[in-house]
């Protein structure tokens, strides 16, 4: 059996700029890094490799530079590393870029058995978290979201119980394999890669598979199979209040600042 963590290269969010022009992300000189939630949902594939001898599969759909992300995943131990990259894959939304991604898992399945999907709750950089659940809907494998502890993984009796991680309480849900599920921060800590590892993986094979190898309509997949069209994007202006001090060097003063202004608004009783 098989676990497939999907894995995402965004941008580092420190560094951030818009195209004003164009309203995308000005990615020329800009570092780039695996995507945070997905870092726990990878080291939840490999500790169900560990513990159950499955096989840790690592996907990834991107431009070519995408491949330091598998690389990354390979150092971390993964069996088998694989790049989802073409031109008509580019400018994808969150529905083309399901549609790649269910057709690259879909064809990993007919060379082992699906266990689990693993996707981060989100990504960094569009924070839609709709991309899992649209894996989840294209293969009609049951969804488990927001989950914070595996409880139990039968794979004889093909059985999942999940603790799922809702506001103000928890959820403990059961559902049979395969399924796909999203992980939030809270689930693991993510390991680092030993030396042997990170050498190890600069010779490892990242397989690249393009769309001839998926074989999918081109007017379904990236901008031309994307409805949804960003058409202006800015920084929300605050109509009232202020930023006054800084809570986190300076907590006491910050605090002794705010209740200067309150006093002398005349908003505090002495």
């Amino acid at each position: 059996m098989q676990v497939i963590s999907c894995l995402k290269q965004v941008p580092d969010t420190t560094q951030v700029q818009i195209d004003p022009v164009t309203n995308t992300l000005v990615r020329d000189g800009i570092p780039f890094i695996m995507n945070p939630y997905d870092t726990h949902a990878l080291e939840e594939s490999l500790r169900l490799r560990d513990d159950y001898g499955v096989r840790a599969v690592a996907l990834s759909m991107g431009p070519p530079n995408a491949e330091a992300t598998l690389r990354k995943a390979c150092a971390l131990g993964v069996d088998d590393a694989i790049l989802l990259s073409d031109r008509c894959f580019g400018g994808a939304d969150t529905l083309a870029t399901s549609m790649v991604l269910s057709a690259a898992i879909k064809r990993l399945s007919m060379l082992d058995e699906l266990a689990i999907v693993f996707c981060g709750k989100q990504t960094i950089d569009g924070d839609t978290a709709q991309v899992g659940p649209g894996i989840a809907s294209r293969l009609g494998l049951h969804q488990l979201t927001l989950v914070d502890r595996i409880e139990l993984l039968d794979l004889e009796r093909k059985k999942i119980r999940v603790r799922r991680k809702l506001e103000g309480r928890y959820e403990i849900v059961e559902a049979p394999l395969p399924v796909m599920i999203t992980v939030v921060r809270e689930i693991n800590q993510p390991r680092y890669p030993t030396v042997p590892l990170r050498l190890a993986a600069e010779d490892v094979e990242v397989k690249v598979w393009d769309n001839s190898v998926l074989q999918l309509d081109v007017e379904t997949i990236g901008l031309k199979g994307s409805p949804t069209w960003v058409s202006k994007i800015f920084s929300p202006e605050r109509d009232q209040g202020e930023i006054i001090g800084d809570g986190l060097s300076d907590p006491e003063g910050t605090a002794q600042l705010l209740l200067d202004k309150l006093l002398s608004k005349d908003l505090l009783a002495v």
